[in-house]
C-alpha cells in the first residue's frame, strides 16, 4: 500500500487512570489543539466528543473506550480514551493489549489512586511504554513534586520530570521546560498560541537542579553520554531526546510532564512527548506470540508487505452500520472486499466495509496497513480476542484475559411481547462486552445478568431502554459466590431406566480433587482397557461441567476443581451420549456434597478517603461490615483507610459514607479475590436460595 505517513511516524497511544483525574477533558484538548475539532467540547456540558454514549454525557463519564485518529507535526497519533471507573476495566484492558504506547493521567492533588494502580499494572502485563501527565495543576492543593514521588514510590518506575510548574493552583501559570531551560506562558484569549521565556530569576535554582536530575537520569542510561556527562556537565537538548525516547520505550523511565488542561495549559508540551517519545509499531518487540497450526513459535513482520494478520479487540453493535468489529493490524495490508481467516474460530469471512473511526463517526477506506487501528463491517462471526489473518498464512495471536462477573441480577421484560427482543439485545450486548453474561436459572425460569458491578448493570438496563427500545424490570443486585470442595472423595454413579424399548445404562466411576484457588476446571480420563468406549468420555465431562454450572450446595457454579473418570461399565445396546451425560452429572451432584464443599464469595480492595475529624466512623462502617482495616495514612489534609470488604456488605456504602461524613468522604473498590464465607452466614445463603426456589 502507499502511504501518506511513515510507519516511523504512527502513534497507537492510549489515555488511563483513574475516575476524576480529567481523562476525556485531556482528549478534548489534544483534538482541538491538534486541529481535530475546532470547538472544546467539555464534559460538564454534556457536549465532549469521545464522550458520545448518552449514558457518558448524562453522567459525565467515560463508559466505552472510543478512539479517534489525529495529526501533530507530520505524525499519525490512533488515540484511545479508556474510562476511569473499575466497574468498566474490560475497556482499559483491550484497549491496552493492542496500544504501542499509553499516557498514565493523574490529578496534581489527588495524586496515584487505587485505580491508578490497577491501570498501570494492566499496562505493565502488556509491558506497554508510558508518559505520565500530571493534570490539574490550577485546582488548591495541587502538588506537582509530590505526584512525582508517589508515581516512583506507589508504582515502583523511574519518574523523570522533564518539565515543572509554574506556581500551582491560583497561581499556575505555565510551565519551565526542563529541557531548552525555557519558560512557557499561555494566554487565556489565544488558547492555541504560547509565550517563551527566559525563566524567572525566583525559579532559576530550582529549575537548574530539576534539569540535572533531568539530564543525569538521561546519561545513566548510556555509558557515552555519561562519560560526556561527566567531562561537560550537560547535554544537548538532541542528545535529551534521543536518550528519553530511547529508555522511555525500554520502559527503564517515565517522563513526566504537567499542566492543567481545562484551562489549555500543557497540552502542546504533552502532545511533542507523545510524537517524540512513545514508539512507532515498528518499535515495539515482535509479536512472537503468534503460532502456526504446528505450533511452531513466528514472529510477525511489521511491515506493510508481510502477511496480513490482526487482533479483534472490540466488537460494538452500530444502528446504522450493523456489527464493528474493532482490529488493531500487526502486519500486511487490508482492502475492501478481502477473505480473511478467523483462526480462532476456523472460519473465513469477508471484510465488507474498513472505517477510521472519530468517536462515533466514521470515514470509509479502501485499504489499511500495518499498525492501523479501525473497525471492519463483514465479520459477523468474529469476537473480541479472535485473530484474523491472510487465509494462505494463518497465525494465532495471544488472546485477551478478562476477568470474570461479580455481581448478577435477574431481568425480564415488562410485557411479554418483549421477550425475544429482551434475549436478541441481551446477546448483543454480551457479544459487545466480554465482562458481561447472559444465563438461564433452570430451577426457577429466571433470565441472569452479570456484570463487574452495580453500575455496570446499570448502564447495561439503560441501554436496553434506550437502544433496544426494550422496558426490563430487574431484581436485586446478588453476589456471584461459587462452591467448591475442600477433600479428595470418589465413588459411582448408575444410571439405568428400562421404560420399554431401548433403555438407558451409563456407569460412571469419579474422583473430585479440589485445586488451588484460581485453578479452573480439570477433567482427566483415566480409563484403561475401553471399560468405557472413548466416544463417550466428551458426554461424561459435558454432564459434570452442566452440574457444576448450578452447584449441588447452594446453586452457585462450581470452580477450582479436578474430576478424574477411572472406571465404569457400559451396555452394547442401552448406552448412549445422553446416558453418560446424565451418569456424569448425577455422579458429580452427589460426589460434590461429600467433598465437604464451600461457598466463597468475592473481596473488594475499599479505600476510603476522609476528613480527619470523620475518621473514626469511616474506620467503624468497614469493620461493620466485616470488612478488616489493612492500612491507615495521610494524604494532604484527608486520611486514607484501605481495606478488604466482602461485596456483599458494599451495596448501599456510597450513601452511608455520605451520611457519616457530611457529604465530604468517599471512597473507590475493585475487586481483589475470593474468600471462604463463614458458616454460619452461608448457612443462610442457603437457607434463602431455597426459599427462593433456587435450590432444592
Amino acid at each position: 500500500m502507499t502511504r501518506d505517513i511513515p510507519l516511523s511516524k504512527i502513534r497507537n497511544i492510549g489515555i488511563m487512570a483513574h475516575i476524576d483525574a480529567g481523562k476525556t477533558t485531556v482528549s478534548e484538548r489534544i483534538l482541538f489543539f491538534s486541529g481535530k475539532s475546532h470547538k472544546l467540547g467539555e464534559v460538564h456540558d454534556g457536549a465532549a466528543t469521545m464522550d458520545f454514549m448518552a449514558q457518558e454525557r448524562e453522567r459525565g463519564i467515560t463508559i466505552q473506550s472510543a478512539a479517534t485518529t489525529l495529526q501533530w507535526k507530520g505524525h499519525q497519533v490512533t488515540l484511545i480514551d479508556t474510562p476511569g471507573h473499575v466497574d468498566f476495566t474490560v475497556e482499559v484492558e483491550r484497549s491496552l493489549r493492542v496500544l504501542d504506547g499509553a499516557v498514565a493521567l493523574f490529578c496534581a492533588v489527588g495524586g496515584v489512586q487505587p485505580q491508578s494502580e490497577k491501570v498501570w499494572l494492566q499496562s505493565e502485563k502488556y509491558a506497554v511504554p508510558k508518559i505520565a501527565f500530571v493534570n490539574k495543576m490550577d485546582r488548591p492543593g495541587a502538588d506537582f513534586f509530590g505526584v512525582v514521588s508517589e508515581i516512583q514510590e506507589d508504582l515502583n518506575c523511574n519518574a523523570v520530570p522533564v518539565v515543572m510548574p509554574l506556581g500551582r493552583g491560583e497561581t499556575f501559570r505555565g510551565l519551565i521546560d526542563l529541557i531548552t531551560m525555557k519558560a512557557v506562558y499561555y494566554d487565556p484569549d489565544k488558547p492555541l498560541e504560547l509565550r517563551m521565556e527566559d525563566i524567572p530569576a525566583d525559579k532559576l535554582e530550582k529549575a537548574r537542579k530539576w534539569h540535572a536530575n533531568l539530564v543525569e537520569k538521561c546519561a545513566e542510561q548510556d555509558d557515552a553520554l555519561l562519560e560526556r556527562f561527566f567531562e561537560a556537565g550537560d547535554l544537548t537538548p538532541d542528545e535529551i531526546w534521543d536518550i528519553l525516547r530511547r529508555a522511555t520505550i525500554a520502559r527503564r523511565i517515565v517522563p513526566v510532564f504537567c499542566g492543567a488542561t481545562f484551562k489549555n495549559k500543557g497540552v502542546q508540551h504533552l502532545l511533542d512527548g507523545i510524537v517524540n517519545l512513545l514508539p512507532a509499531p515498528n518499535e515495539i518487540p515482535p509479536i512472537v506470540s503468534a503460532t502456526a497450526p504446528d505450533a511452531t513459535v513466528i514472529e510477525l513482520e511489521p511491515s506493510d508487505d508481510a502477511p496480513f494478520s490482526a487482533l479483534a479487540f472490540k466488537v460494538v453493535a452500530d444502528k446504522h452500520a450493523g456489527k464493528l468489529t474493532y482490529i488493531r493490524i500487526y502486519s500486511g495490508t487490508l482492502r475492501t472486499g478481502q477473505n480473511v481467516l478467523n483462526t480462532t474460530r476456523d472460519k473465513i469471512q469477508r471484510v465488507g466495509r474498513i472505517l477510521r473511526m472519530h468517536a462515533s463517526q466514521q470515514q470509509n477506506l479502501e485499504e489499511a496497513g500495518t499498525g492501523d487501528i479501525v473497525a471492519i463491517v463483514g465479520l459477523a462471526h468474529t469476537r473480541t480476542g479472535d485473530t484474523i489473518c491472510d487465509e494462505n498464512h494463518p497465525v494465532h495471536l495471544s488472546a485477551i484475559n478478562f476477568p470474570a462477573p461479580v455481581v448478577s441480577i435477574s431481568i425480564a421484560p415488562e410485557t411479554t411481547a418483549d421477550n425475544e427482543k429482551l434475549s436478541a439485545a441481551l446477546y448483543k450486548l454480551a457479544d459487545e462486552d466480554p465482562t458481561f453474561t447472559v444465563s438461564f436459572d433452570q430451577e426457577t425460569g429466571e433470565t441472569i445478568i452479570s456484570g463487574m458491578g452495580e453500575l455496570h448493570l446499570q448502564v447495561i438496563v439503560d441501554r436496553l431502554r434506550r437502544e433496544f427500545g426494550v422496558m426490563a424490570a430487574v431484581g436485586r443486585p446478588e453476589v456471584a459466590y461459587r462452591e467448591t470442595g475442600t477433600k479428595v472423595v470418589s465413588g459411582q454413579y448408575k444410571h439405568v431406566k428400562q421404560s420399554g424399548g431401548r433403555g438407558q445404562y451409563a456407569h460412571v466411576h469419579l474422583r473430585l480433587e479440589p485445586l488451588k484457588s484460581g485453578t479452573g476446571f480439570e477433567f482427566v480420563n483415566e480409563i484403561v482397557g475401553g471399560r468405557i468406549p472413548s466416544n463417550f468420555i466428551p458426554a461424561v465431562q459435558k454432564g459434570i461441567l452442566k452440574a457444576m454450572a448450578s452447584g449441588p450446595y447452594a446453586g452457585y457454579p462450581v470452580v477450582d476443581m479436578r474430576v478424574a473418570l477411572f472406571d465404569g461399565s457400559y451396555h452394547e445396546v442401552d448406552s448412549s451420549d445422553y446416558a453418560f451425560q446424565e451418569a456424569g452429572r448425577a455422579a458429580f451432584k452427589e460426589l460434590f456434597l461429600q467433598s465437604n464443599p464451600l461457598l466463597s464469595e468475592p473481596v473488594m480492595s475499599v479505600e476510603v478517603s476522609t476528613p480527619e475529624e470523620f475518621m473514626g466512623g469511616a474506620t467503624g462502617s468497614i469493620c461493620q461490615r466485616r470488612g478488616r482495616i489493612e492500612t491507615m495514612d495521610e494524604k494532604g489534609a484527608h486520611k486514607l483507610i484501605r481495606g478488604m470488604v466482602p461485596l456483599s456488605e458494599m451495596f448501599g456504602y456510597a450513601t452511608t459514607l455520605r451520611s457519616l461524613s457530611q457529604g465530604r468522604a468517599n471512597f473507590s473498590m475493585q475487586f481483589e479475590h475470593y474468600e471462604p464465607v463463614p458458616f454460619a452466614l452461608t448457612e443462610e445463603i442457603i437457607k434463602a436460595r431455597k426459599a427462593a426456589g433456587k435450590i432444592k
